[in-house]
This record gives structure tokens, C-alpha cells and sequence, in this order.
């Protein structure tokens, strides 16, 4: 397009106008193609996509979909996803408290929930000024509101005194009291919400159910200490069964809360002021059952790698995948060390490293379960070809490197860390705002730890005596993890042995019955292949190998994590043996001979995404929701005894397993 040639002067419309040059005419053409083109500063040149304008348009893509989908799954019908599941699958079962329901089974045992680590709400009744606003406001379960608003508050106060495991000065955070403490963990993420709808469908309601929250970050006997809790739970259990025709209590514990009800059974017969007075038959005379889900009886590996470096496999490949993000400082947070920091006050994570020593987890080079199944490819009842089974170290639970981990420990240097010198200083700590105890140990700590290169769980002991003393300090006087030789000595009646079921009787109450509910076949950690962190400030020295992979030799070792089965969270070994030998007939855990039963839930992953998690679920929180395992628990709050469901229902190995273990019983 040219532009119209310039007029001179006031010439008339009929008059043609004079033209200028024509090399003035050009220049102005030339201008206006300068003028079309998008400014730059490199010489002119069109400006580049760049990769921040891709990223904020990809954020905005995201959250345009998430945003338009929200808006679809609010504006759905309520039976807008059963239709289309069942158009997929099939029509769908009744829920287990309607299918029981039409078999004419009702409410008959008051039933109490005793929730695990983490599953319950805790609450701010105190705190500092950083938290003005937030009182009797949930700070963990919820939302986590908070926790983005003011990470650094949040973990201030959710953190306990490092000294005394007890309230800090001036916070106090309390649990959530009622069913709502842990029915769901977050929205719509349900932990006992499943359960107690389906109980409800059978009769049971608000007076014939009672949420035993407790503060799990506590250790045990502290929650009777500061909140008299154990003391609440028996005064509840005996107004139950008071109010309810004499009818005993089903107690249903889950995770950490199996253990925690361990110790309240032999609280509650033992003598005031350690104990709740209530003599030798308080159990025989209120418990119906103990029906525990997903327990943790002999503790979980996955104890040991929190403890020694706040991790887990997730963690760990995190870690590997962006080195550095989650260890230095990024946005004022040292992620990991306040995470570390803040577990560290938690004396109840005490309560899961595994218990029983070699003895029960195995030796440098053998393990209970010996060889082990790691494919992912699952088997059919039905097919009788045989799987090729791979020998692991599950033993060494700990291993500096993936070459020690598979040598035999003859052929292995050990130098002895218990009498190191914790050397020089790792850095200089005063650029750290947040102290771990890794920043007392020096650069010779660190490597006398890495140089013992295998740890079994009685050595892992010694490993966290040595890297975190004031952890243990709190932890020895609140926990064991042997073996009793004689459980009649006056040793034991101390509170440190009552969780642990290794060091302590069950109540003398034959008439009861205790069941361990578990899934199975879910990949589970059982120990791991360590690395040492190249050194730098405020870093924590060792981490999982995410580059130590077993191959098709050993495909138990993934991402430095060997793997056995179990629930994605607690082994079998650890939920089963106890129930499967070492509390099975008269035992000297058990001289009453209370019976016993497994059951155990072979996972099945949901069968697509309008199924959310399933409810064929072995997972150790969305197990909550298999219709099975609340089928079966429904049926004990109604009357029936361990004969009636069919006594054990057995998926693994833990009847061999638990046979390769020499006990005294």
C-alpha cells in the first residue's frame, strides 16, 4: 500500500497535487513498515517466545481446565458417577451396612475408634503472635490452610519441646474431640468416615460410637500426663457399657493406634498412680474385641528412614529428581530440616521402629521371609506356574551402598562408630535457621556412621543413639524394643514395655478375641540402600540411593528401597506374626489364650477413576474403605465370633514366615 502523494499549499481538489520526489516518497514507505514490526532490543529482530511466557501460559491452561472441571463435578447429579461406573462395570454391590441390613443383623457392641499417627485433627487453643486468629482452629487435618498462609508459624507450633516431648512454652494444640476428629483427613480424603456411615446403616449411632482421638504426636503414657486421655478413654468405655445393657465394647484400632491401645490395655489393670486402677479383669469384664486394622504390632522400616532422614521411597525419588530443592534453602524454607526438626519432638514415632531385634527382622544374612516374590505382575489362584523368588537381605535394613547390601558379611569391612569422635563442625550453622541434631555430629561422625556400612535393626538402635541422643533420650524412656526373657520380673510393669508386645502379657481375658486386619500385596518398604549428601550448610548428611536398582536379578530393589509385601506402609511380618504365632494358643504373651485370627485383603486397585480408591483397597488408609474388611468388622459389632467369618483368611506367607522365627513362646 503507497502512501497518497503530499499537496502543496492550498491547491483546489481538481487541481492535481505536485508530486515530491520520489525518494522522499520511498523513505516514507520504508517507515511505515518499521512501525508494523514488533519492537526488540537486540537490533530490531522480532521478539522471542520466551520460556517464561510458556510457563504462564501453561499455568493458565491448567488452571482454566481445573477450574472447568470443578465447575462440571459440582454441577453433575449426585448419581452422575455410579451411573457411569455401573455402565462400565456393571451394577454395583450394596454397601456392606445395606447388605447386612437386608440380612437382619443391628447395632448390638458399643464400638470405640482409636485412630492412627497423623489420621486425627489437632486444634490451637494457645499460641504465639504469629498465630493471632487462630484459635480452637484446626492447624493439622482439614484444609492445611495455615501451613501454606505461614509455613514457618505452623511449624513452630506444631513442633513439641525438645526436651520434655510436652508443650512448648506458651502453645497448646489440642485434638479434635468427636467422631469428626478423623473421619476424614482432609476433604473429601476419608480415613473412618466409610466405616461409620456403614455402622449407621445397621442402628449404630453418635451414642453407641466413640472416637478415641488422642495427640498422636505424644508419647503414650505423656497423653494421659498432660490430657488425661487414657483416663477419658475408660471412663467412655465403662458409660458405654453401662448404657448399653452390659453390652462389652468392640474396640477397633488403626495403625499407630493399635499400639496405643496396647498400652491402654495394660494401663487400665495397672495400679494408680502409674496405671488407671482397674484391676486384672477390667478388659475380661469390657472388651468384646480388639479388632486392629493395619497394625504395626512389631513396628515399620519406614520408622527407621524417617527417623534417620526424614524420608520415604516418595521422598527420596523427590529428592533425587530435583537435587537440592528440597534440602537448601528455596523461599526462606529449609524444607527438610524443619520437617526433621519438627518430627524429631514427635516421641509416638518412637513407637514404630521395629521391635525384636534380629531375632524377629533377621541378621546380616538371613531374613524371615528369606526369598521373596518383588514381581509386579500378580498371580491368579488359579495359575499354577511357578514364580521365580529372589533372596534378599532384609536383614540389613540399613546399607551404605548398593554393593554392601549384596555381599556377604564376611567379605565386609565394619568400623565400629559407637566410640567416634564426632569431629569438626559440618559447616557453619549460624547461616541455618533451624537446628537439627546432624549439625553437632562433624565431618567425623558422618563418616564413622557411613564406614559401620550395614546396619540391622538392633545396630539401627545404636545408629540413632549416636546421630540424634536427645531423640532417644525421650524415646528409651518411653519405649522398648527387646525381647522378654521373663515377663513375671517387676522390670516390666514399668509404662515403657506396654506397647510393645514382645515385653508384655495380653489381659487375662479368655473370653475375648483379638483380630489383625491387613492388606496384602502392595510392594512395601524393608529396607533401604543409603548414600552420603555432598556436604554444604545446614544440609542433612545421608539420603536414599534413588540410583541403586536391583534389575531383573533382584527386582525387590527399586530406587534404593527393597521391597516385601504387605500394605504400601506396614510388612506382613509386622502385622501378622503376633496373631499368626507369638499370641496364637497359650503363650507366654498370652497365658490366657485369648483367640486369635488374621484376615487378611488381598489388594485390587480400583477399576477406574469414578471408583476414587477403591473398595478393594489393601492400602493402609484406603483399606478403611474395602467393603470386605467392613463387612467383617460389622459383623463383630453385631455378635459374631472369629468361627463365624471363618476364622483365618490367609493371602501370604505369613504362617511360613512366622515359622523361620525362633521364639520363645
Amino acid at each position: 500500500m503507497s502512501f497518497l502523494r503530499r499537496r502543496k499549499g492550498k491547491a483546489s481538489d481538481s487541481e492535481p497535487a505536485p508530486i515530491e520526489d520520489e525518494s522522499e516518497i520511498e523513505q516514507e514507505n520504508q517507515k511505515h513498515k518499521q512501525k508494523q514490526k514488533l519492537p526488540s532490543k537486540d537490533g530490531g529482530k522480532p521478539q522471542k517466545w520466551s520460556c517464561v511466557d510458556s510457563c504462564c501460559w501453561f499455568i493458565g491452561f491448567i488452571c482454566s481446565i481445573w477450574w472447568f472441571l470443578l465447575f462440571l463435578y459440582n454441577a453433575m447429579p449426585a448419581s452422575f458417577p455410579q451411573f457411569v461406573t455401573e455402565a462400565i462395570t456393571g451394577p454395583l454391590s450394596d454397601p456392606p451396612g445395606v447388605k447386612l441390613r437386608k440380612e437382619g443383623l443391628m447395632a448390638k457392641h458399643p464400638v470405640v475408634f482409636v485412630p492412627g499417627i497423623v489420621t486425627g485433627g489437632l486444634e490451637l487453643w494457645e499460641g504465639h503472635q504469629c498465630a493471632d486468629g487462630l484459635f480452637r482452629k484446626r492447624l493439622w487435618g482439614g484444609t492445611f490452610g495455615e501451613l501454606y498462609k505461614r509455613p514457618l508459624c505452623w511449624v513452630e507450633h506444631m513442633s513439641l519441646d525438645n526436651e520434655t516431648g510436652l508443650d512448648p512454652s506458651g502453645i497448646r494444640v489440642r485434638p479434635v474431640s468427636g467422631l469428626v476428629a478423623a473421619d476424614y483427613f482432609a476433604p473429601g480424603y476419608f480415613v473412618w468416615a466409610v466405616l461409620i456411615a456403614n455402622l449407621a446403616r445397621i442402628g449404630y449411632e453418635e451414642k453407641t460410637m466413640y472416637m478415641a482421638s488422642y495427640d498422636w504426636r505424644l508419647s503414650f503414657q505423656n497423653t494421659e500426663v498432660r490430657d488425661q486421655t487414657l483416663s477419658r478413654i475408660k471412663s467412655n468405655i465403662e458409660l458405654m457399657v453401662a448404657t448399653n445393657g452390659g453390652n462389652k465394647v468392640v474396640v477397633i484400632p488403626h495403625s499407630m493406634g493399635v499400639l496405643y491401645f496396647l498400652h491402654f490395655m495394660k494401663w487400665v489393670e495397672a495400679p494408680v498412680p502409674m496405671g488407671g486402677g482397674g484391676g486384672s479383669d477390667w478388659c475380661a469384664k469390657h472388651i468384646k474385641a480388639v479388632v486392629n486394622i493395619g497394625g504395626p504390632f512389631l513396628g515399620v522400616p519406614k520408622a527407621i528412614a524417617g527417623l534417620f532422614s526424614i524420608e520415604a521411597r516418595d521422598i527420596a525419588v523427590a529428592r533425587a529428581f530435583a537435587p537440592g530443592v528440597l534440602d537448601k534453602d528455596v523461599f526462606g524454607l529449609q524444607t527438610l530440616q524443619h520437617m526433621m526438626r519438627m518430627t524429631r519432638t514427635w516421641d509416638s514415632t518412637m513407637s514404630m521402629i521395629p521391635k525384636g531385634g534380629d531375632t524377629i527382622w533377621g541378621g546380616l544374612d538371613w531374613s524371615p521371609e528369606g526369598y521373596c516374590n518383588c514381581s509386579a505382575k500378580k498371580v491368579k489362584n488359579n495359575d499354577t506356574s511357578t514364580v521365580a523368588e529372589n533372596r534378599v537381605n532384609y536383614g540389613r535394613i540399613i546399607s551404605f551402598g548398593k554393593d554392601v547390601a549384596e555381599t556377604h558379611s564376611s567379605k565386609i569391612e565394619m568400623i565400629d562408630f559407637r566410640d567416634a569422635v564426632k569431629g569438626n563442625n559440618l559447616a557453619n550453622a549460624t547461616h541455618c535457621d533451624v537446628w537439627t541434631e546432624y549439625h553437632e555430629m562433624g565431618v567425623g561422625g558422618v563418616k564413622a556412621v557411613a564406614d559401620y556400612k550395614v546396619y540391622t535393626t538392633e545396630s539401627v538402635l545404636d545408629l540413632f543413639r549416636f546421630v540424634a541422643p536427645k531423640l532417644m533420650t525421650r524415646g528409651d524412656a518411653h519405649f522398648s524394643y527387646g525381647i522378654a526373657n521373663n515377663l513375671d520380673d517387676p522390670e516390666y510393669e514399668h509404662y515403657k514395655y506396654w506397647s510393645n508386645p514382645l515385653e508384655t502379657k495380653l489381659p487375662n481375658a479368655p473370653d475375648m478375641e483379638i483380630y489383625s486386619l491387613y492388606g496384602v500385596g502392595i510392594p512395601t518398604e524393608r529396607a533401604y540402600v543409603y548414600k552420603l549428601t555432598p556436604t554444604a550448610e545446614c544440609y542433612i548428611p545421608f539420603q536414599i540411593d534413588t540410583s541403586a536398582e536391583g534389575g531383573s536379578e533382584n527386582p525387590c530393589l527399586k530406587g534404593g528401597v527393597f521391597s516385601s509385601d504387605g500394605d504400601e506402609t506396614v510388612p506382613v511380618l509386622s502385622a501378622g506374626f503376633m496373631c499368626a504365632k507369638g499370641w496364637r494358643g497359650k503363650t507366654r504373651f498370652n497365658p490366657s489364650g485369648i483367640p486369635t485370627y488374621i484376615r487378611e485383603y488381598d489388594h485390587a486397585p480400583p477399576a477406574n477413576l469414578l471408583e476414587g480408591r477403591g473398595t478393594q483397597s489393601g492400602a493402609h488408609v484406603d483399606i478403611m474403605g474395602n467393603f470386605a474388611l467392613i463387612e467383617d468388622v460389622l459383623r463383630v459389632a453385631a455378635g459374631a465370633k472369629g468361627e463365624d467369618l471363618g476364622g483365618d483368611k490367609v493371602h501370604s506367607d505369613i504362617f511360613k514366615w512366622s515359622e523361620n522365627i525362633n521364639l520363645d513362646l
